[in-house]
């Protein structure tokens, strides 16, 4: 289950997501000093995306949270697609594709933070690689 604070933030898309306000901007965070402290790698392969901007470091965090976390891609990926059906009902089919990038960095970072953390309020690992899957759809992954 998706968590709703009932409070929508719209952006000029069209598109609707739930606040982000409260949460804190987890995009805004120097993601490789906290890289550093925190000797996390997924967290690395975010840092060098947000500096850089290669999709490659996306796809690399992708795969490395898949590997550990699930028994095969097929498990994550059908995961993930409860997400998206999840999403489509509280918001509208496809309206991700008209959020802007940064939302989809700063959640990524906070829900694998939630994940590593422990929280279990929602399933945060779905979350997060929802996040990284748009973002790349959103930065053209097509190729």
């Amino acid at each position: 289950m998706i968590l709703d604070s009932g409070a929508r933030q719209e952006f000029e898309s069209g598109a609707v997501r739930d606040i982000s306000k409260g949460k804190g901007r987890c995009d805004l965070l120097p993601l490789d000093v906290v890289a550093n402290l925190t000797m996390d790698t997924i967290l690395g392969g975010l840092s060098y995306y947000k500096e850089n901007g290669e999709k490659e470091f996306l796809r690399i965090v992708f795969h490395n949270f898949v590997s550990v976390n699930y028994p095969s891609i097929e498990d994550a990926v059908l995961d993930l697609s409860i997400h998206f059906e999840e999403g489509a009902e509280k918001y509208g089919v496809d309206n991700w594709k008209g959020l802007p990038e940064w939302t989809f960095l700063s959640s990524a970072v906070r829900h694998y933070l939630k994940f590593k953390r422990g929280d279990n309020d929602e399933n945060h690992g779905r979350a997060f690689m929802w996040n990284i899957v748009c973002l790349m759809a959103v930065k053209g992954d097509a190729e």
